[in-house]
């Protein structure tokens, strides 16, 4: 039972596991700033789990904001738009940042950054409008997974969903566009939280907040209080990394564990980012689709610390020299948080929808632990909020052992990286569970 103290639910002490990070949130006070647009966008046809889109325009066709050019059949999909407007003059692979390759449409600016004719502000009447207006308008998780929204609301009627819950915890260190969105954007957060509620039926809507951001509890439950029906808690979850993980978020906010393999809806819960819940109210005030998303730049090698509105398909040198690029000492760059973001090798990349942040470091900023032998002290396994033993998966992955692997429940691994983030030994636990899963697929193929 959730217990409600000064207007806020504060969740009974729930879960195992995690660690206490440093929260390093040194952009939390910068409001959202908006890039101009490039000369040039790259647009890749992969940004988002599930099936690739097709381009559906040619070499030497113009086109505006807002314009589909790139779509798929397949149900896991969402279409790719047009972020600046101008002639596209090559359709070809590019190299996003995780090394893949994606086929990619390729715009170059009539710097006029005209709206699409075609845009115009969704007319929903009942579920079916609604979950039609998620998938045009091109919404994928922007709090980093990248799944198609659209999908989440297609519900089944032996699985009957009773609460939403957005998750607004942020609990990767130096990330503030969640928080940023919950202080500036919070009526169109709660806004599109009553449209969801309404078109699906459901009853009750759980916003989860980190206790360590008091401003944005405070404000979400006072707009909730005005313009809300009653049926919008906001929620204080303890300050834990990684409190912000689906299976995380979903038990701390309402006490139901999701089983091995099962979805957020086997629970009767419907997760979502809280920046993609306000992008929602957005789209259907104004019909225009995802086009730009916003990042946090930030680290000890980023001149200016900043978080930035960005035309997707920009390539990330532009924006870090928007930020005033690089310091001379830089170290390491990585999309996303330093937790479970992608370590880059090349900044020659584009800006794709699931990029929350761009985090460069200088020289000494992130220790180095030397790879040494276990001492079997056992903490990756008390920090781990699956309850896995990494160091047990990592022999198996050494020696072949598929028989221990399928015992070990590795494909619950979220590859949150507090294992390897508490190991003393400083043993790459993470890359060996991911290999794990990795030869787990490929065994399940043969």
């Amino acid at each position: 039972m959730l217990k409600h103290i000064a207007g806020v639910l504060s969740p009974a002490a729930r879960g195992r596991g995690g660690v206490k990070v440093a929260h390093n949130k040194n952009t939390e006070n910068c409001k959202i700033i908006r890039m101009p647009a490039p000369e040039k966008v790259v647009l890749p046809m992969q940004q988002h789990i599930g099936a690739p889109c097709t381009p559906t325009v040619k070499v030497g066709d113009t086109v505006k904001v807002g314009q589909v050019i790139g779509d798929s059949d397949k149900f896991i999909s969402a279409p790719i738009h047009s972020s600046i407007s101008g002639k596209v003059t090559a359709i070809a692979d590019t190299v996003l940042a995780n090394g893949r390759q994606a086929p990619a449409v390729t715009i170059e600016s009539d710097g006029e950054m005209a709206l699409f004719e075609g845009i115009e502000v969704p007319v929903v009447n009942n579920a079916d409008d609604f979950r039609k207006a998620v998938r045009d308008s091109g919404l994928v998780g922007l709090g980093g997974a990248g799944f198609p929204s659209h999908v989440k609301f297609a519900l089944s009627p032996d699985k009957p969903i009773d609460t939403i819950v957005v998750n607004a915890a942020e609990c990767e260190p130096h990330i503030t566009v969640d928080y940023r969105e919950c202080l500036d954007n919070t009526l169109y957060i709660i806004r599109s939280l009553m449209i969801i509620k309404e078109y699906l039926n459901i009853p009750h809507a759980v916003i989860a907040v980190e206790d360590n951001k008091p401003a944005a509890i405070e404000k979400l439950q006072k707009v909730a209080d005005e313009v809300g029906d009653g049926s919008i808690k906001v929620m204080a979850l303890k300050s834990r990394y990684p409190q912000g993980a689906e299976k995380m978020i979903v038990y701390s906010a309402t006490g139901r564990k999701i089983p091995l393999g099962k979805l957020p809806a086997d629970v009767g819960v419907i997760v979502m980012n809280v920046t993609s819940t306000a992008f929602i109210g957005r789209y259907l005030e104004t019909g225009k689709p995802l086009v730009s998303r916003s990042l946090t730049v930030d680290g000890s090698a980023i001149i200016k610390p900043q978080n930035v509105r960005v035309p997707i398909g920009t390539n990330l040198n532009e924006l870090i020299d928007f930020c005033g690029g690089f310091k001379p000492d830089l170290d390491k760059v990585i999309a996303g948080g330093p937790m479970m973001g992608t370590a880059l090798v090349n900044t020659n990349v584009p800006i794709i929808k699931s990029y929350n942040a761009v985090l460069a470091f200088s020289k000494g900023t992130i220790p180095e632990k030397p790879d040494n032998n276990c001492i079997r002290c056992g903490r990756c396994s008390q920090v781990c909020p699956m309850g896995l033993m990494p160091t047990n998966i990592m022999r198996s992955v050494k020696v072949r052992d598929f028989d221990g692997l399928k015992q070990s429940n590795v494909i619950a691994c979220m590859q949150c990286g507090t294992c390897a983030y508490a190991c003393p030994a400083g043993r790459p636990l993470v890359q060996y569970l991911v290999l794990a899963k990795d030869m787990l697929r490929e065994e399940g193929a043969k």
